[in-house]
């Protein structure tokens, strides 16, 4: 029983450390770079990470296949700058590990939003694979909301993932345009045309599966900013798709 944890990051100074931490217990930590220019390479590696430096962005998949790459231990888990293991999470993982009913695993995701951990919206379980053998599993080579491509059975964790996501509305609205930017480009890689009805359209929807059909009203507030904010990525990437035509 050994274990790979594998982290991507750029400009994660401020994050990193809690990071890297939580996920001391592991047998090693690679982590890639994406050409940061705070010291996240420094504290990573002051903290026992092994560090690897590639600054030509293909997209989230890409790099994330890239640490698989370098993991070298029986078990992989992959987690993300901002996400913290408990000690919960980490019995609930070495558990898995001896046991090996599942040789791949989901676990519930814990998201905080503004300072506020969501529960409604479609952000809590927010189950997410991020605990593989080495070799049953890859990421998809999606530039943005990539996901473990595996044909192995799925089992399941109890404790959940904390997810430090979005601390401010300003950096909510720096992330639609980065994520809406990529969603595009993902878009038009695959052949996607879009257009300015299409983008009305699906913001909508997007607002009304978040706010009505996800509960998110019940998070109040927090609710309602997030339904906004998930409508108005799908519609910029939408816009943005239109405008490479």
């Amino acid at each position: 029983m050994s274990l790979s944890v594998i982290i991507i990051a750029k400009n994660e100074s401020h994050a990193i450390a809690d990071c890297l931490e939580s996920v001391s217990f592991a047998d090693e930590i690679i982590l890639i770079d994406g050409g940061s220019t705070d010291d996240t390479v420094e504290k990573a590696k002051a903290l026992g990470a092994q560090v690897h430096v590639n600054s030509h962005w293909q997209g989230f998949g890409f790099q994330k296949n890239l640490a698989l790459h370098h993991a070298t231990q029986e078990w992989v888990l992959s987690i993300d700058a901002d996400e913290r293991v408990t000690p919960e999470l980490k019995n609930d993982i070495v558990r898995a590990m001896t046991e090996r009913q599942f040789s791949v695993y989901r676990l519930p995701r814990s998201s905080s939003y503004c300072g506020h951990f969501m529960r409604h919206g479609g952000w809590w379980p927010d189950y997410v694979v991020r605990l593989f053998k080495r070799g049953e599993a890859e990421f998809s080579a999606d530039r943005v909301h990539e996901r473990i491509e595996t044909n192995q059975p799925i089992g399941t964790l109890r404790h959940p993932l904390i997810h430090l996501t979005y601390e401010t509305l300003e950096e909510v609205i720096n992330k639609t345009n980065q994520y809406s930017t990529l969603g595009a480009e993902m878009l038009f890689d695959k052949g996607r045309r879009g257009g300015l009805g299409v983008a009305s359209l699906k913001a909508l929807w997007a607002f009304l599966r978040t706010y009505i059909l996800r509960a998110g009203f019940l998070d109040g507030g927090y609710g309602f900013l997030l339904a906004v904010s998930n409508a108005q990525t799908t519609f910029y990437r939408y816009a943005k798709l239109w405008l490479k035509r």
